[in-house]
């Protein structure tokens, strides 16, 4: 019996037809249900590990990022369906890989600079910064707890008058006249240095 080709065409198109209606393009539309993960689990986990260590080696540690890319697919479960979810691991996971090369590329080149292990400072400069601490230690143990807060708070954290006061709970005026006060002491006590 022959067919010419009008038939051979119409059979495959009603064949195509009844295909299209009777039988879903995917059975299901995502994975985000426990059981249906699991099984892609199970399906592909090894050939997402086997193709990166076969392309990568073990160095960037293949199973972390076969458990990363599982991670995203969770993630993302809802945009991926069942017969994609291969394609989709395999491409997170090389894209994790990616990274991880890229990273480690990075770590390299940062260690093979060496740090500088010189200064431009003279010891005769280092004695004397090494003396001034010393002496403002010192000249600091002078004042009183009152204008050594004021002090610390006003050069050293950089706050306004204003906002010392508040904090201390006494009036701006108390404050100017602890710094002031304080000044007073740090330029007797650190002649030959100067205070700003």
């Amino acid at each position: 019996m022959k067919f010419s080709r009008k038939k051979i065409t119409f059979f495959i198109n009603i064949f195509t037809f009844l295909k299209q209606i009777l039988l879903p393009k995917d059975l299901h539309s995502d994975i985000c249900e426990k059981s249906l993960f699991s099984k892609v689990y199970e399906k592909h986990a090894k050939d997402v590990h086997d193709y990166l260590y076969y392309k990568y080696g073990n160095t960037l540690n293949p199973q972390d990022k076969v458990q990363e890319a599982f991670i995203k697919l969770w993630v993302n479960c809802k945009k991926v369906s069942f017969n994609k979810a291969k394609s989709f691991l395999l491409t997170v996971a090389n894209n994790l890989m990616l990274n991880e090369y890229k990273h480690q590329k990075v770590v390299l080149a940062h260690q093979k600079l060496k740090p500088k292990d010189y200064t431009h400072e003279t010891p005769e400069f280092l004695l004397e910064k090494k003396e001034y601490l010393l002496q403002y230690q010192k000249a600091l143990s002078k004042l009183t707890e009152d204008q050594r807060v004021a002090f610390s708070m006003s050069k050293i954290e950089g706050k306004k008058h204003s906002e010392i006061a508040s904090f201390l709970g006494v009036t701006q005026k108390v404050v100017e006249y602890r710094i002031y006060s304080a000044f007073d002491v740090l330029r007797k006590e650190l002649q030959g240095f100067s205070l700003k």
